[in-house]
């Protein structure tokens, strides 16, 4: 096919990633008609020639361009859980608010949950008010990490201090202007993996 038809090609290929970036699978010729607003058998010409010059192949997907190849497919739905304050502990119900699609590889192993920072105390660790974080959902911590915090059925997320010597816990909010305070025993509930936040 000639160049001057190259605009087709192009809006074709656009259409294919498109509607896997949203789907999740490839899109049917109708599909694509469709979309492109261009005849079945017009499209189907146009994918035999894109299939020629190897600008396509057929995949485990359906049709697959270079860009649906490099993308990564194991995808995993977290819940977003609401909020956790950032702050004095508070209580919080549990409810699943919606799910968010992450790649596995970038959660890595293990169960995870997002919540929705709530305040400024952990300000110094990245985390501002309104901020994602990820929560790999686990009932132990090492000293240092940050995690989700029920003590006396509240809650808070807060760097984990255990002071055994004492008979107590250390919960340090990560903001200068701040004092830690101290606990005689919680439920660790998860520790914060990741941060997504605007920019």
């Amino acid at each position: 096919m000639a160049v001057k038809n190259q605009v087709l090609f192009d809006k074709i290929k656009a259409c294919i990633d498109n509607f896997f970036d949203l789907n999740g699978y490839s899109p049917s010729v109708r599909d694509i008609s469709v979309v492109i607003g261009t005849p079945k058998s017009t499209v189907q010409r146009y994918l035999d020639a894109m299939r020629k010059s190897g600008i396509i192949k057929n995949g485990k997907y359906g049709i697959e361009t270079e860009h649906i190849s490099k993308t990564e497919r194991a995808v995993v739905c977290v819940p977003v859980l609401g909020f956790i304050p950032c702050g004095p502990l508070t209580e919080e119900e549990e409810y699943v608010d919606s799910y968010i699609k992450l790649p596995r590889s970038f959660l890595g192993a293990g169960d995870f949950f997002i919540l929705t920072a709530h305040g400024n105390s952990m300000v110094e660790a990245g985390i501002d008010d309104g901020d994602l974080v990820v929560v790999k959902r686990q009932n132990y911590a090492s000293g240092g990490d940050i995690i989700v915090a029920l003590a006396d059925g509240k809650n808070t997320l807060k760097r984990y201090f255990p002071e055994p010597q004492n008979k107590r816990i250390r919960l340090h909010p990560e903001n200068a202007e701040m004092e830690d305070f101290y606990v005689t025993e919680l439920y660790i509930q998860g520790v914060a993996t990741k941060v997504i936040k605007d920019l």
